[in-house]
């Protein structure tokens, strides 16, 4: 009878501690089930040249108002927290978002107050989204903490997601078996078409086609500035600007 007691009082203990189990899981799961996590530049000098740079304000706004109307919170970082630099030359091109933006307190507070990347606990997001501009171009490669991060969401079967030169956030991302995790995967980004059209390509530190695929991986090349999204699995990357929205679309698809 005793032994039946004890055996009893051991199964009630392993119950309870599978249902303790299950609720912080559950919890844990509720925690970042609407979540999305979109990083900026910090970075504001365009290399030597005594100009300005920043994000890219289209690669924030189109992805934040696609992933509001599909009723995601969206917390916005940065490297370095604080003012994230806008660059203003995404001002003299026509876009239905920019007014919305420039009206949008809650959306500018969070670029006027964005977190530290070093404060994100990848735990909170089911993605990641990292915009561009031509400044995460010297600020997003090798950074410990997009590492972190990317290499955190992705291994818990989240998404990882990048536009333009935001995919310089993917150079070196590293996975625990010590992987990376663009090697071997269809991805794009920015093109040197683009970045030469553009009047960078001797400006910027690399170009970004030729590091990614100097990294692994196996790139994707559209048409230059026309929208070109490629979707290997959870890792969701666009091309340029263009590629803003359906980048987002394609990401709220997946966590549908």
């Amino acid at each position: 009878m005793k032994k039946i007691t004890t055996l009893l009082m051991l199964a009630s203990n392993i119950i309870a501690c599978l249902l303790l189990t299950n609720i912080t899981y559950a919890a844990d799961l509720a925690k970042r089930a609407d979540k999305i996590l979109i990083v900026l530049t910090s970075h504001t000098e365009l290399g030597n040249t005594g100009k300005k740079t920043g994000f890219w304000l289209p690669e924030l706004t189109h992805p934040y108002y696609e992933f509001i109307e599909a009723g995601y919170r969206v917390d916005v970082a940065s490297i370095e927290g604080g003012m994230a630099p806008l660059d203003s030359k995404a001002f003299e091109e026509e876009d239905e978002y920019h007014q919305v933006f420039l009206n949008d307190a809650v959306l500018m507070a969070k670029v006027m107050r964005s977190i530290p990347i070093a404060k994100i606990d990848p735990a909170d997001y089911q993605a990641v989204l990292y915009s561009g501009g031509s400044g995460p171009m010297w600020d997003f490669p090798n950074n410990k903490d997009i590492n972190r991060i990317s290499s955190a969401i992705y291994e818990s079967k989240g998404i990882v997601s990048a536009v333009c030169h935001g995919n310089a956030a993917l150079i070196n991302t590293t996975l625990s078996d010590g992987s990376l995790l663009i090697k071997g995967k269809r991805i794009t980004g920015f093109t040197n078409e683009e970045e030469t059209s553009l009047g960078t390509a001797k400006i910027v530190p690399f170009l970004l086609q030729d590091k990614l695929i100097e990294r692994g991986g196996v790139f994707v090349e559209g048409s230059a500035w026309q929208e070109n999204v490629v979707i290997e699995g959870r890792l969701i990357t666009g091309q340029n600007p263009a590629s803003a929205k359906k980048v987002a679309e394609s990401i709220i698809k997946q966590l549908n």
